[in-house]
């Protein structure tokens, strides 16, 4: 990030503080209005093509003890934030929990880290600024990518060259927490493969699936970072490439192409920087599940309970997402990506992802 850009987020943070002071002068109860983060206040925006948040507000007030601290929270936050931009430093999400025990105030200091990352979000929905820009780094989240993919990389010791399947071991080139300090200099890729779990990855790796199909695996873990939606998003609209998005077949793992395609509930503000509404989901499906006799597990009650949820999700009320929950209801079953391993080792590289990928017409 540039000295520019750099000055430009601590003056919007100054004049968040400075809109405190300023309502004090007009005699008004200083206060911070935030969009109200959950599922019912998420609305699809036709012009961004994206899930973004709608009108409903909360609103932090002075006006209450407990307002009032949240507030107070928010100056030292903003205080720090913009001496550590100011001295071109930075850190992480954990670090601003601890540090916080270091200021004079203790009612400024925060009860728990969960606190501390929503004030984070709070900011950067206020500010327009995000917490990358802030010089705000999450711990570690180990996503890596693997695939014909020769880009440029910043780093404090200069700009460096990396081949993302060359230059790299069996693990891949590891997403840094910025992506948009990624060049991408050329690629022979043809599409994007985010995999949700680290098995399943190191198989498509060692079976050679990137090199044969020329994909780019991008390894999700889990729930992926924010990092691994970037540059996933990136990786679609400027290199041109679709992205599908393997997971186990589970309504916690659809959540995670629901974050990937969709965005999530939490930083809709970040939709269309974030998300991929492009993405289509490869599997595993319910309907894979009937198709090959996958081994299963019963859903328990959370399960039901998730998949249920999600019909009532506006972000998966698709003929597609409701045929396949619906489908999931019915049999009561749910299956992991590995489970495919059941046909032999070679079946997911041979035969079900080419089936799937030409069904989808991206091979």
């Amino acid at each position: 990030m540039s000295a520019d850009n750099d000055q430009q987020a601590r003056e919007q943070l100054i004049d968040l503080a400075a809109q405190f002071y300023d309502q004090f002068e007009l005699g008004e109860i200083p206060h911070m209005s935030v969009p109200t983060r959950t599922k019912n206040n998420i609305e699809y925006s036709e012009e961004l093509n994206v899930w973004v948040y709608g009108d409903r507000e909360s609103t932090r007030s002075a006006n209450s003890v407990r307002g009032a601290r949240k507030l107070l929270k928010a100056v030292y936050t903003i205080e720090f934030l913009a001496d550590q931009l100011e001295q071109d430093r930075s850190s992480t999400l954990r670090e601003l929990y601890y540090l916080s025990e270091s200021w004079d105030n203790k009612e400024a200091q925060f009860n728990d880290q969960d606190e501390s990352n929503g004030l984070i979000e709070d900011l950067e929905i206020v500010s327009g600024v995000t917490r990358e820009d802030f010089h705000m780094r999450p711990e570690e989240s180990g996503a890596k990518v693997m695939g014909p993919l020769r880009i440029r990389e910043q780093t404090n010791r200069g700009d460096r060259d990396i081949h993302c399947q060359l230059d790299v071991g069996q693990g891949g080139y590891q997403i840094p927490n910025n992506p948009d300090t990624i060049e991408f200099l050329d690629n022979d890729a043809e599409f994007v493969l985010c995999v949700e779990t680290g098995g399943m990855r190191d198989r498509l790796v060692e079976n050679g699936f990137d090199e044969e199909y020329d994909a780019l695996i991008v390894h999700l873990g889990g729930q992926p970072a924010r990092a691994t939606r970037r540059l996933t998003k990136r990786l679609h609209d400027e290199l041109d490439l679709p992205v599908t998005v393997f997971a186990d077949g589970d309504p916690w793992s659809y959540r995670i192409y629901g974050s990937v395609a969709y965005g999530s509930i939490k930083s809709a503000h970040l939709s269309e920087y974030l998300a991929t509404p492009e993405a289509q989901y490869i599997g595993i499906q319910p309907a894979d599940i009937v198709e090959y006799d996958l081994p299963t597990d019963p859903l328990s009650d959370s399960d039901i309970n998730a998949l249920e949820s999600e019909l009532e999700d506006p972000r998966f009320q698709t003929d597609y997402w409701e045929e396949q929950i619906e489908l999931q209801l019915e049999i009561g079953k749910k299956s992991e990506q590995q489970s495919l391993a059941a046909r032999g080792l070679d079946f997911v590289t041979d035969t079900y992802l080419p089936e799937r990928l030409s069904e989808m017409g991206v091979l």
